[in-house]
């Protein structure tokens, strides 16, 4: 665990890994104060570890998962590109790296979106979740709470992936939600305390079962489900979405009938609702 006393105190980081080391043998846990981007330096040590291991054989070591928290992000990011906003005291910022030996990783942004959800908001009352990695709040105004970017890097054999969550816990724009706004008084290390646990039982059944095992419980958050969406999917542009596949994909009823969409590159909004 790397960080100042008070820092680890702040975050109540040894209670955490107290709970979190049975559950993932090797696990270490960081907090720094500042960095560009979590996922961004995860990634570039497994890019290192991969590199040197073309010359000699990759320990077990390299790949022990790792929990990276900054209590500010300088260049966050977000899927297709995206920059996510972040500020000191107001966002609760993070990547896991976690080798997975499942080889199909269909919907595993699901699984990570879902157990936040289930974590902070374990009623259902307030979270939603937007295919295929965002939290939204349940109140029609289809504000972003958080979101979630996964990369994967070969390392040797292996394939490790990089979770990153970055959510909201002070509101930090007139069209972005809070977890304030349902738990008022919430802070960042109270949010990682309270949701890691779940997501890392929620990862290690997604490495047995899949997707599928989950798809039930996220259908039941499914903020898309019934609603006409657009979509930059040349082969579905506009539709009806009529839930998610037991694989994690969405399905979108078009002009031609249902249409899969597995791609995260395809961007999906809900149509504006008629007045």
């Amino acid at each position: 665990m790397r960080a100042t006393s008070p820092t680890l105190a702040k975050w109540g980081t040894p209670a955490l890994w107290e709970t979190l080391s049975p559950l993932l043998p090797g696990l270490s846990i960081e907090v720094v104060e500042s960095i560009a981007s979590t996922n961004a330096e995860l990634v570039e040590r497994l890019r290192v570890v991969a590199s040197s291991g073309r010359d000699r054989h990759v320990r077990a070591d390299d790949l022990n998962p790792c929990l990276l928290v900054a209590e500010q992000q300088t260049q966050g990011r977000g899927r297709l590109g995206r920059t996510w906003q972040s500020a000191l005291g107001a966002s609760l910022t993070f990547s896991l790296s976690l080798p997975l030996q499942r080889a199909d990783w269909s919907g595993l942004s699901l699984v990570v979106g879902l157990s936040v959800a289930e974590a902070l908001d374990p009623d259902g009352q307030h979270l939603g979740l937007k295919w295929p990695n965002d939290l939204w709040i349940k109140d029609g105004s289809q504000r972003k709470l958080g979101g979630i970017l996964i990369e994967a890097i070969g390392v040797g054999a292996s394939r490790v992936a990089v979770i990153g969550v970055g959510l909201n816990i002070q509101s930090l724009g007139q069209n972005m939600a809070s977890l304030s706004e349902f738990h008022p008084g919430a802070s960042a290390p109270w949010a990682l305390g309270r949701l890691m646990p779940v997501l890392v039982q929620r990862l290690l059944r997604f490495e047995q079962h899949g997707f599928a095992e989950a798809a039930e419980a996220f259908a039941q958050r499914d903020i898309l489900r019934g609603r006409p969406l657009t979509t930059t999917d040349p082969a579905c542009p506009q539709g009806l979405a009529e839930g998610v596949d037991v694989d994690g994909a969405l399905v979108v009823r078009g002009q031609a009938g249902p249409h899969r969409i597995v791609s995260g590159e395809v961007s999906v909004r809900p149509a504006p609702l008629a007045h």
